[in-house]
């Protein structure tokens, strides 16, 4: 096997920023760490080299879904082919077609699935819906395809690992918890008296409707950060009477994100029951768990177990206010009691929920692919 610095690795994004947590802070840093040549290539950002890494910018055509998923992936391609790479590893699902050309030409390709997207695909707003078994059920055959053609394939959770793994036997767990060192900078910041919060997608089936409503029935305020979808979904919460106790901050960087969970009593994810939801990890549980701040999530299997396990918060119906309302007002009245949840968090974090456990998958896995 070659050295890691005579090895030259490519990831290639078209849908992400190349400031991708996942993308660029975990997996490329890592890499790079790790003495591999690597590249990213990513659009809307300047060629630059950052933390290691070598950042090669693609600058996007036109606008909107299509023109990305149409045009700015054959640029990315091009750019990857200029690169003549010995990995490529690549993260969106319009990247696919690609990485099947890429396999063509005798390279190692990992296609790394952030997402289960049959699933996702039967909540997409923009999808007529008696489209979306049709397109669902097409676009799951694809991936399949593509995936018994390609190296090996990464995922976030086992279900979806359990799927490919059907088609490959090269595929891989590599979930998306936080970031060990971030802990550092958490904790610096005086907790607010009754601040809870959310930073995330501000769509409905994030649950941030119910969220607000149960605001109305609580002494808290809600710390919410992100950006709204569909745009008109920021003005009908305007008019709901919990909005009173939101202190909504917009789109954030990841500082500031830092500063809100450790300036927060307690953070909710209390996402909608949908198809890819249920048995997906989500980041905001594991980034409550290292910031030392008690949780209350969503009563799924999943979820509920991990929460009991770790004795970091309490499960409750995601479509219910008042629910959410009582749970928001139970911790906040023990002092004591959220203390305790919000140390089992960070202790289940330092020992299971971290990247730098990840990362070690992450090496195993493209060792086992050059060999």
């Amino acid at each position: 096997m070659k050295r890691p610095d005579t090895i030259k690795i490519a990831h290639l994004t078209s849908a992400h920023p190349y400031t991708d947590i996942r993308i660029f802070h975990k997996q490329c840093v890592s890499l790079s760490k790790q003495g591999y040549a690597v590249y990213l290539v990513a659009t809307n950002c300047a060629s630059q080299v950052l933390n290691g890494v070598n950042v090669v910018g693609v600058q996007r055509k036109g606008k909107g879904r299509f023109s990305r998923m149409f045009n700015t992936t054959r640029d990315v391609y091009r750019k990857a082919l200029e690169l003549d790479a010995d990995i490529y590893h690549f993260h969106d699902p319009e990247l696919l077609p690609f990485g099947l050309k890429l396999a063509r030409r005798g390279k190692i390709v990992i296609y790394d699935a952030h997402e289960d997207l049959p699933k996702q695909i039967m909540d997409k707003h923009w999808i007529p819906k008696f489209l979306r078994g049709f397109i669902s059920n097409i676009f799951r055959l694809y991936e399949g395809y593509v995936a018994k053609r390609i190296a090996g394939v990464v995922s976030v959770n086992q279900p979806i690992c359990d799927r490919f793994s059907k088609h490959n036997s090269h595929v891989v767990q590599i979930a998306n918890y936080p970031l060990m060192d971030e802990l550092v900078t958490m904790g610096r910041a005086t907790t607010i008296p009754g601040q809870v919060c959310y930073v995330g997608g501000l769509s409905p089936t994030r649950g941030i409707r119910e969220m607000v409503n149960a605001m109305e029935a609580t002494d808290a305020r809600l710390v919410l950060a992100g950006n709204f979808v569909p745009p008109g979904f920021e003005e009908e919460l305007r008019k709901l009477k919990g909005w009173v106790r939101v202190d909504f901050r917009g789109y954030i960087d990841r500082n500031e994100i830092i500063h809100i969970l450790a300036s927060s009593e307690l953070g909710l994810v209390t996402l909608h029951p949908t198809r890819s939801y249920v048995e997906a990890l989500p980041i905001k549980l594991f980034e409550y768990m290292s910031a030392g701040i008690p949780v209350i999530a969503s009563d799924f299997p999943l979820w509920r177990e991990i929460i009991e396990d770790a004795k970091c918060g309490i499960c409750v119906n995601p479509m219910d206010p008042s629910a959410i309302a009582k749970g928001i007002q139970l911790i906040l009245s023990d002092k004591e009691v959220a203390r305790e949840m919000g140390e089992n968090g960070q202790k289940a974090f330092r020992e299971k929920y971290n990247w730098s456990i990840e990362e070690q998958k992450l090496f195993t896995f493209y060792t086992k692919l050059l060999n």
